[in-house]
């Protein structure tokens, strides 16, 4: 998408001056300016070889909205002003006969194109629709060129593209012989599929199967543009479906042997996308028998960074299928995942830990060894990430996950279990975070070893903490699991003194819980009750408080549910026995 040069724009000013002194030889002069400046290598365009046998004869009109359009031309380079007259100009050149004056008009939008600083307004589309449709190659190719300039800086607006129109002959060019038009038509259609209703109205269109084929072109250009659009179009799961119906699978494979790393990027992050829905996963994986997780495999130790980060997130769409996470075992794939979180790239080491976590999953079985490896590279990574909420959570879901009986004492024992607990007192965390690491230290406290680990840090910050994030009650899962892991310490009767202090608070949260519609909330409130009177002060201050009232309130819902509960049993079992 290279701008005019400055001999270019020279030749466009004498053009300006030959019309001025020489107004009897406007076309030829045209004509003669025009060839020069499509010859420069700065076009990067082709001469149409098919030229007519006759020149249509000018018009009058058409001779006089040239002059008028050479006119402003020669005050508006400066200025740039988008006035009625240009317009009323522009569309008579456009859809003129005489290829030369649609040169003309061509060549001014991709002038505009270069330099306009402000929206190009709505009615300069029209003239689009004869010069895209054109039969003279090089206004097609300056034409989809200016389009796609104006797309990319923002100055046009996507839908109103496609309203006016536009679409149709943008698709049509991309059955183009010339490998110039597929390329700006491509990279048409790859921004304007960065709208929903646009990528919606290219799949009725018909625009997938064209955009597949040029897919596969010899020209990288062309494939970087078509794999791009196909990549903006798999945001839409209706057009993802029509995708693979056409095809798209194997290509998009194939693809990733590409040498072109950005036609991998874009073919590995399209097939991420399909592959975030598990109803494409068959399909994907019956290509060349798991062919696709190889590719991806090999492509985590691609050199580029983009392109490694994209295959570990695809890979770990197709890894919620234990089936997959089982074949990616047998290649060996953890010691390389490991590796990766260590990547100079943030996005590297953000998608290597959202597979790891995946990888992860139970019934997942690994090495001591390999699990002691694993937890201090996370370990780092959550040291040199404290603030990246990605990292913090999936992280957490890691050693949550690890956190069975044969890998407690590893865990506790490394310094995954110390960035736990600094992550849950981190301010900068948001409670969205939080509630991942608070179901993590949930779990764990299950366990004595990780009980007293806590415990003999006689941290009061920690316990102060745990409270104030109980007490979070509008944030209800973050809320529910650090009330979980005070109760676990409960356990040991050594914390009890400590909470002594945040009497109210601690009052606070068990009543809401206890009448929580849900009976987890109930259950823990209870439970944690149960424990804290054992303690004559606790005992003593929930006598007098609403605890009381609220405790004998759900004892009689309680005992009226087991009541009905009875008696439909009861009358089930009798007319069981009459029949």
């Amino acid at each position: 998408m290279g701008r005019l040069c400055d001999r270019c724009m020279e030749l466009m000013r004498d053009l300006v001056n030959f019309v001025k002194r020489l107004s009897c030889r406007i076309v030829e002069q045209i004509k003669e300016c025009m060839v020069l400046i499509s010859q420069c290598c700065c076009m990067k365009g082709k001469r149409s070889t098919a030229r007519k046998l006759y020149e249509p004869v000018l018009q009058n009109h058409e001779r006089q909205a040239a002059q008028e359009f050479l006119n402003h031309m020669e005050s508006g380079l400066g200025e740039r002003q988008l006035g009625k007259e240009t317009l009323d100009a522009l569309r008579i050149l456009a859809f003129s006969e005489n290829a030369d004056l649609q040169h003309s008009a061509a060549l001014y939008y991709l002038h505009m194109s270069q330099y306009l600083t402000s929206q190009l307004p709505p009615e300069f589309l029209e003239p689009y629709q004869a010069l895209l449709q054109s039969s003279d190659l090089e206004v097609q190719q300056m034409s989809s060129l200016s389009l796609v300039n104006f797309l990319l800086e923002g100055y046009l607006n996507k839908e109103l593209v496609v309203q006016m129109g536009l679409l149709e002959p943008i698709l049509e060019l991309l059955e183009s012989g010339d490998s110039a038009v597929q390329c700006n038509s491509c990279a048409c259609i790859m921004t304007l599929a960065i709208s929903e209703s646009n990528r919606e109205a290219i799949g009725i269109a018909g625009g997938i199967r064209p955009l597949l084929t040029l897919a596969k072109s010899y020209d990288p250009r062309v494939q970087q543009n078509a794999v791009g659009a196909i990549l903006n179009l798999t945001r839409s799961e209706r057009i993802k479906s029509i995708l693979c119906r056409e095809g798209a699978l194997p290509v998009l494979t194939l693809l990733l042997q590409s040498a072109d790393s950005e036609i991998q990027y874009y073919s590995c992050a399209s097939l991420g996308n399909i592959a975030a829905n598990p109803e494409h996963h068959k399909a994907m994986l019956e290509i060349g028998d798991r062919f696709l997780l190889r590719m991806l495999v090999s492509l985590m130790s691609s050199s580029v960074q983009k392109v490694s980060s994209q295959a570990c997130l695809c890979l770990n769409n197709l890894a919620s299928n234990a089936e997959v996470r089982t074949y990616l075992q047998s290649m060996d794939i953890m010691p390389l995942l490991i590796s990766l979180l260590n990547s100079s790239s943030k996005d590297v080491r953000q998608a290597s830990i959202t597979l790891l976590c995946t990888m992860t999953h139970p019934p997942g079985k690994m090495d001591a060894v390999l699990c002691e490896e694993l937890l201090h590279n996370v370990a780092v990574l959550m040291q040199t990430e404290r603030t990246n909420p990605v990292v913090v959570v999936h992280a957490a879901c890691t050693i949550q996950n690890l956190g069975h009986l044969d890998n407690i004492e590893t865990i506790i024992q490394s310094q995954c279990f110390e960035e736990l607990l600094i992550a849950l007192q981190n301010p900068n965390n948001e409670e969205d975070t939080l509630q991942y690491v608070a179901s993590c230290l949930s779990e764990l406290t299950k366990y004595n070893i990780t009980r007293e680990q806590i415990i003999n840090r006689k941290d009061k910050t920690l316990i102060r903490c745990l409270v104030k994030l109980a007490g979070q009650l509008e944030h209800k899962e973050l809320s529910f699991h650090t009330a979980s892991v005070i109760k676990q310490l409960l356990h040991s009767g050594k914390i009890t003194s400590d909470l002594k202090h945040q009497m109210k608070e601690v009052q606070s949260y068990l009543m809401y819980f206890m009448g929580h519609p849900e009976l987890r909330f109930q259950q823990l409130s209870i439970a944690t009750l149960c424990i804290l009177s054992e303690d004559p002060e606790f005992s003593m201050a929930f006598s007098q408080s609403r605890l009381k009232q609220q405790l004998e309130q759900l004892r009689q819902q309680t005992e009226e549910t087991q009541a009905l509960l009875r008696l439909v049993i009861n009358q089930t079992d009798s007319v069981n026995l009459n029949e």
